[in-house]
């Protein structure tokens, strides 16, 4: 389902509003951020691949590309960036290991 579709189901009677949310600092407050490349490669195919390599995937759509890098970025939509050039999928590189410490 689709997040139109489901914005027009009715809500079951047992859910309220009632519930407290805690608020939490966005990630590029509280720890080093890394940013998720995603895009195309020369064949078509989508790439996700974190800036300095530490991870990164070929996928068969963007929907999973983007699936992936909230996965693996701890779901932080905002550190994802689609490029509208070619990326190749690159993991050869050595991670900046230095970033990552926390």
């Amino acid at each position: 389902m689709n997040a139109q579709v489901l914005d027009m189901l009715p809500l079951p009677a047992s859910i309220g509003r009632t519930k407290s949310v805690k608020l939490v600092e966005p990630p590029s407050c509280s720890s080093p951020s890394t940013v998720v490349f995603i895009g195309r490669n020369h064949r078509g195919q989508w790439i996700a691949q974190e800036q300095n390599g530490l991870y990164g995937g070929l996928f068969v759509s963007r929907a999973q590309a983007i699936k992936y890098a909230l996965f693996e970025n701890g779901q932080h939509p905002e550190t994802i960036v689609e490029l509208p050039r070619e990326i190749e999928l690159d993991m050869g590189k050595s991670p900046n290991l230095s970033q990552r410490a926390a």
